[in-house]
């Protein structure tokens, strides 16, 4: 069974910054993805253990995803928060070199950990 434990969320201002964090009991290809109420999950960032990542336009220039191999670790790296980020941000691994923005394409989810912005 593989377990991805997620932390680093809260609530913080606009133009704050947060840390998530998302350790995998195993070596995968690891993302992001968030999800505001109402709305649906939707593709943040994604690193392969290459470290070869891809991330959603709407963060660019301000989320940075990052891994330590050895504690089979993602780290999200998020700066200049905007109202807009705030949502339930998912660790997810998939099995696969995938590190694209399909959420089908990833096996494992994290429960999900609550990011607020407020303004």
């Amino acid at each position: 069974q593989v377990q991805l434990v997620e932390s680093g969320g809260g609530l913080v201002q606009a133009g704050g910054s947060l840390r998530l964090s998302c350790a995998a009991s195993g070596r995968y290809a690891m993302g992001w993805f968030r999800q505001a109420p109402g709305k649906e999950r939707e593709f943040v960032a994604a690193i392969h253990w290459t470290g070869i990542s891809t991330s959603a336009d709407s963060v660019k220039g301000r989320f940075t995803i990052s891994r330590d191999n050895a504690k089979n670790t993602v780290f999200l790296q998020m700066n200049s928060l905007k109202p807009e980020d705030t949502a339930v941000y998912y660790c997810a691994a998939g099995r696969s070199a995938y590190v694209g923005n399909s959420y089908s394409r990833y096996d494992y989810w994290g429960q999900g950990t609550q990011v607020t912005i407020s303004s």
